[in-house]
């Protein structure tokens, strides 16, 4: 009757395990439709900023028209090529070149102005003279600074993406995808300039020869960042709005909440007409992406600083005090859904050869997760003393003591050959 009570109670555990584990699935995946069903841009990605997982995507790999997203790239190298305080001048090709009803910032042909101006000018305002000015300051002409553009996108991975300007003007050669502008920005946020530029909202250029004694003072194309506007995000920390009628309304951004960071990239969002008004699907797309993420996923401790991973043994070391204890050196966080509560299986790799003398602390070798195509991984440290086998020692000790007698005996036997090499010399 006990054993009946007590595989009852089991089936009964067993059953409720398997519904809780399928509520918090289909909580999941229903969110990953309701997500899906409010996206209207034509493609779209949000990876977290540090791992650089993919949390959702659609279309992200298909080749689309950046717009003004290309800045991004401009910026990160003129922050990277120049020193701020450096001033560059205007060419006429730079102020002239540009299409009637691009944006720019008055900019005058021959006008000096730094490059900390002309990066604000150009991430804030989107000024597309000021992307052509940076580029043949950096590398002496248009073409030649794209090729530096193109050159930094392969080096940090994209894989279908070709500029041909260094503004996102719109030419049919110049594209990218969504994946691939987020692996740009993804870096370029990593540079501090680079995150104190795109989370500005508003610049004044100073007054120059051109514009004596007036300022030019310009807000920042991205709503997301402006606590007065509609579409403001408190957590949206930057960066950079496109449009041209051929590539739509764009948006690459970035959020932070309770220290978690994400990148977005939307591209070809409608405009949509509602209550005799519109609504940009760019921020709400964007928006909806961060919200689904913060949501949704969350890092979690896989393995905390000095753990106990596993206890090997050291075959040379001290009979009965060779179990070596093996700790982690620093805590394993991995970004996973907020309903995972999995058990991950790790891999120990231990340093080729590992023989005692060991000290405890030693680096004796690496653990690593494996989750969702990500690697986390940490040092593993000794976490005891072990020290050799008596014998092992006495061995070490017959061997050397061999080594220096053999060595004495050589070094005798020559002395002894030289000193007969002498006797011979005076009979």
């Amino acid at each position: 009757m006990k054993k009946s009570k007590k595989f009852f109670a089991f089936i009964v555990f067993f059953v409720l395990c398997s519904l809780v584990s399928s509520i918090y699935a289909s909580s999941l995946s229903e969110n990953i439709a309701d997500l899906e069903a409010s996206i209207n841009s034509e493609a779209v990605i949000i990876m977290e900023q540090s791992t650089g997982k993919i949390i959702y995507e659609k279309n992200a790999y298909e080749r689309k028209f950046p717009a003004s997203t290309t800045k991004v790239m401009t910026a990160i190298l003129a922050i990277e090529n120049c020193n701020l305080d450096d001033k560059a001048t205007a060419s006429e090709y730079a102020v002239m070149s540009i299409p009637s009803g691009y944006t720019n910032a008055n900019i005058q042909v021959g006008e000096t102005l730094t490059i900390k101006d002309l990066v604000y000018s150009l991430m804030v305002t989107s000024a597309n003279e000021s992307a052509i000015i940076l580029g043949e300051h950096i590398s002496g002409s248009e073409e030649a600074f794209c090729m530096l553009m193109n050159d930094k996108a392969k080096e940090l991975g994209c894989k279908d993406t070709h500029f041909v300007n260094p503004n996102g003007i719109h030419k049919e050669e110049h594209y990218s995808t969504a994946y691939d502008l987020a692996l740009i920005a993804r870096y370029a946020m990593q540079n501090e300039t680079f995150r104190e530029v795109v989370k500005t909202t508003s610049y004044s250029l100073p007054s120059t020869d051109s514009y004596s004694g007036q300022e030019r003072h310009f807000n920042n194309t991205n709503n997301l960042i402006l606590p007065d506007n509609y579409y403001y995000y408190e957590y949206a920390t930057g960066v950079k709005t496109g449009f041209t009628s051929q590539a739509g309304n764009c948006l690459i951004a970035s959020a932070k909440k309770d220290g978690n960071s994400y990148i977005s990239v939307v591209l070809n969002a409608p405009v949509r007409y509602e209550n005799g008004g519109t609504v940009s699907s760019r921020y709400l797309d964007t928006t909806n992406l961060f919200e689904f993420a913060f949501d949704n996923y969350q890092f979690k401790k896989i393995k905390s600083t000095n753990d106990l991973v596993k206890t090997v043994t050291i075959e040379n070391g001290k009979k009965k005090e060779n179990s070596l204890n093996l700790l982690i050196a620093s805590d394993v966080d991995a970004l996973l859904d907020v309903d995972n509560n999995e058990n991950f299986e790790p891999e120990i790799t231990l340093k080729e050869n590992l023989n005692a003398p060991i000290k405890k602390g030693d680096i004796v070798g690496n653990i690593t997760y494996k989750i969702d195509g990500l690697k986390y991984s940490a040092d593993l440290l000794a976490g005891n003393d072990i020290a050799v086998a008596e014998d092992e020692k006495m061995i070490i000790f017959v061997v050397i003591s061999g080594f220096i007698i053999i060595l004495f005996m050589i070094r005798f036997v020559n002395k002894k050959k030289k000193y007969k090499k002498k006797l011979n010399r005076y009979r």
